[in-house]
């Protein structure tokens, strides 16, 4: 059994590589990804939290990090994403829920290995992490089941959508805590600093030539099962032996070029 115990990291590495990218083509469509770079920050504070008072850090990070997404929001400036001025709240935010968190540790006397935290450590997996990102990826489906249409049509035009009726306050929420238990989920794995490049590059490379919002999710996930499970056990070569989380980090980095080059041909193709 010894002989087999990177079977669970790997199982990890590679539902988090398929969550990630799902949840970073539905942020991407809504214009929001950088929401999931603030709530990957807006955890650590939650996580000390939990931490000192012996509950789930898990939770507390939960919690926390959709505390910072909804202050962010209460401040910004407009319902359409991107308006002047909310790049400006949501780096403030950021940086202050960072720097809270860090500052917690020692005021609290806590012991927590911020290198962990920031990126990763998927060798030291538990079952409970694995089961923790299941339930996220459980979470992201079954949003999608109930909301599909909804994000899709909120995506293609905000304005129009909260103008038709849809609840956009609610469909947001919803979309925040989905994307707050996602990257708790993967903390375990590349940790709340290189979660957002997962997130991010295989959305890239699958929106390109959709002809839907599941296909661009499908598509983005396959790239993400590809590089987290292939960078996990590239990084368990012993010619390698480097850590697994940054790892997938710098393979997500090398995708750009590719995400690109297919962005340019379903330029084309569409002109």
């Amino acid at each position: 059994m010894e002989s087999l115990w990177w079977l669970l990291p790997l199982a990890l590495a590679l539902v988090v590589g398929a969550l990630c990218p799902m949840a970073g083509t539905l942020l991407l469509v809504q214009r929001r990804l950088f929401l999931a770079n603030l709530v990957s920050h807006a955890v650590l504070p939650g996580l000390a939290l939990a931490l000192a008072l012996r509950l789930d850090p898990g939770l507390g990070g939960v919690i926390s990090g959709v505390a910072g997404a909804l202050l962010a929001e209460r401040f910004s400036r407009g319902e359409r994403p991107g308006q002047q001025g909310d790049d400006a709240v949501l780096n403030t935010v950021l940086a202050g829920f960072l720097g809270l968190g860090v500052l917690l540790i020692p005021l609290l006397g806590i012991r927590v290995n911020l290198e962990a935290v920031l990126f990763g450590d998927l060798l030291a997996a538990a079952p409970l992490d694995l089961l923790r990102s299941l339930l996220a990826l459980a979470a992201l489906l079954l949003l999608l089941r109930l909301r599909y249409r909804h994000y899709v049509y909120l995506g293609v035009d905000p304005l129009g959508a909260a103008s038709a009726g849809l609840p956009v306050r609610r469909l947001r929420l919803l979309l925040t805590l989905v994307t707050a238990f996602t990257v708790v989920s993967a903390m375990v794995a590349v940790g709340v600093v290189l979660v957002i490049g997962l997130m991010g590059a295989p959305a890239l490379l699958g929106l390109p030539g959709a002809s839907s919002l599941r296909q661009a999710m499908a598509r983005a996930a396959m790239a993400g099962v590809l590089l987290s499970g292939g960078g996990f056990l590239l990084a368990l070569q012993p010619a390698v032996n480097l850590p697994p989380g940054p790892l997938i980090g710098v393979l997500c980095m090398a995708l750009l070029p590719l995400a690109a080059w297919r962005q340019r041909r379903a330029a084309l193709a569409g002109g």
